[in-house]
């Protein structure tokens, strides 16, 4: 099949989706752009801050993509592409693009606040307390994994340190000129856009390369970049939301956005025929071995159909930002359809450059997907280098890094937002003490505190168990999935307590509780029964495992509760 075909068919899906069911769900929602916003209504000047509609569809578009959509369907190929195409058009309109819109749409209408204090309305304190721990493990791995691949990336190509490390610069910068010194956000952008574009061609000249710099290793350049990262996070966790994280995240949009179009742009030129098999049968082997399609090929795709981190991001930060419930659905619906659409340029960019099914499995475990991803659509891109009378080779090595860049850019956005979401959940967690009756409780409150537990953790984990660290996608995959299980969950029941139609949020509720619980169940089985026990990776999805489990029950006691009631 030509991956121009494949990209045109679920690009019509997705505005199908989008101008057809999206439109359902608003009205069974009933949102009413009249009702004032948590960001007016509490505004702070720190985290309930209105933002500008374009603005904030960058910060939260940025904020979910990551490195998901990409990473996930690479990784995800080893099924064949059809399956794995299918499941992203289906995933993203049905499940991941729902999730998302009603997550936003609950966190508004109570007050900003996250999908677990609502849940502690609906399951009581013990409910909300086990979701808040849920939520704030599976934000850890979040970090942990995310920064993971941004020093694997800077490792590989330093010119990508260098890049990065202007553009936190350049962050800074804007959010001052647009919020302290009152500058049109247009004519800004005008100017640092462009100089985002030409931090790629800066970074390429100087490129930061701590092994040649120093003579090092690169096992101990990963560690330095690592804990150079999780020092950033802590800082970015930590500073108004206008200091770094809207400039930040709304320049990362426009570099993602470049890159779909410039991925676009190369599969509409290349035409590149999808050389992977369609369909490899109900087991895939690839970088973790002999895996199971069910539930495996559901998880591995991950934030590239759906995503539990979305709906922490919608609840933790979008929620406390939204101007108007107008911005909901082209926000939250269309993020995700826009980051489907993505999901899909990353699984017709691995397809088409690996001649077969067993070329590609070997590069899949000698590779980062990352890499695989950047260096397989900017084979793409050649005839368009071509016919812009730039050589093959340097345009290649152009768009590579390029690509790279914006990658690792959505990483940064990804471990800093999530840094700071876990300190929310943790803040929710310990809750605001008395200074002279609980000085204890009013230090683990403090935002520093919690900040630093969530960077401790993250940094022992990578540091301090590299073995597992290697295999955090998967355990991160399935938390993810089963805590979108579980945010439909908290919605099935509050639709159910306003009288208004659960079958769109139960549906998928159902399947993707099957999907991540089998998933994780499977991941904790072969940890302890393997021919080495990897007592970190099974305690770690057994202990996610029992709180899922724990949670659910206190759903279907809630569910019969309100069923007793109405009738």
């Amino acid at each position: 099949m030509n991956g121009a075909t494949l990209l045109i068919a679920a690009s019509a899906c997705f505005l199908a989706g989008y101008f057809i069911y999206a439109k359902l769900i608003a009205r069974k929602l009933i949102i009413d752009a009249s009702i004032p916003t948590p960001a007016h209504v509490k505004r702070d000047g720190v985290d309930f801050i209105p933002a500008h509609p374009t603005v904030l569809f960058g910060h939260h578009f940025a904020a979910i993509a990551g490195a998901g959509p990409i990473v996930g369907p690479v990784l995800a190929a080893e099924f064949g592409w059809a399956s794995v195409a299918l499941w992203i058009v289906l995933g993203c309109i049905f499940i991941g693009a729902v999730h998302d819109m009603v997550s936003l749409f609950l966190s508004v209408r109570h007050g900003g606040e996250s999908i677990g204090s609502i849940i502690g309305t609906i399951l009581g304190k013990p409910g909300k307390v086990l979701f808040l721990l849920f939520s704030w493990s599976a934000l850890v791995l979040v970090v942990s994994e995310f920064t993971r691949q941004i020093a694997g990336t800077f490792v590989a190509d330093p010119a990508i340190a260098t890049a990065s490390l202007l553009f936190i610069g350049e962050a800074i910068l804007f959010g001052l000129c647009v919020n302290r010194w009152r500058m049109s956000v247009l004519w800004t952008s005008l100017v640092f856009v462009p100089m985002m574009f030409a931090f790629v061609w800066i970074g390429n000249l100087y490129p930061l390369d701590l092994a040649a710099l120093f003579g090092w290793s690169p096992q101990v350049v990963r560690m330095v970049w690592t804990i150079v990262l999780l020092v950033y996070c802590f800082f970015a966790a930590t500073c108004p939301v206008w200091i770094l994280l809207q400039p930040r995240d709304y320049l990362n949009a426009y570099l993602l956005y470049a890159m779909m179009a410039l991925g676009f742009i190369g599969v509409f030129i290349a035409h590149p025929q999808l050389k992977l098999d369609a369909f490899t049968g109900w087991t895939g082997d690839g970088r973790f071995g002999v895996q199971a399609l069910f539930p495996l090929l559901f998880v591995t795709v991950a934030c590239g159909a759906c995503s539990g981190f979305h709906a922490l991001v919608a609840s933790g930060t979008t929620a406390k930002q939204l101007d108007s419930e107008r911005g909901i659905r082209p926000i939250a619906y269309g993020g995700m359809l826009l980051e489907g659409a993505l999901a899909i340029i990353a699984l017709v960019g691995v397809a088409g450059a690996y001649a077969s099914q067993s070329e590609y499995v070997a590069a899949i475990k000698g590779m980062e997907p990352v890499q695989m991803f950047a260096s397989s659509v900017a084979g793409m891109c050649i005839k368009l280098f071509s016919l812009l009378g730039i050589a093959p080779e340097t345009g290649k090595r152009i768009a590579e890094s390029f690509m790279l860049l914006s990658v690792s850019a959505f990483l940064m956005t990804s471990v800093d937002a999530g840094t700071r979401l876990a300190r929310f959940s943790w803040q929710e967690l310990v809750g605001r003490g008395d200074e002279k009756r609980h000085p204890v409780r009013k230090i683990a409150y403090n935002m520093y505190t919690g900040t630093l537990v969530v960077v401790a953790l993250a940094a022992g984990l990578l540091l301090g168990a590299p073995a597992t660290a290697r295999q955090l996608w998967t355990i991160f995959a399935s938390a993810n999935q089963l805590l979108a299980a579980l945010t439909f969950l908290a919605a099935t029941l509050w639709f159910m307590k306003n009288r208004r139609p659960v079958w769109m949020t139960a549906a998928p509720m159902i399947f993707m509780l099957a999907v991540s619980s089998i998933a994780l169940g499977t991941l904790c089985w072969n940890s302890f029964t393997g021919e080495t026990v990897d007592w970190v990776k099974g305690v770690a999805t057994g202990f996610l495992l029992s709180l899922a489990a724990v949670l659910v029950c206190f759903g279907v006691n809630s569910a019969a509760s309100v069923r007793g009631a109405k009738s």
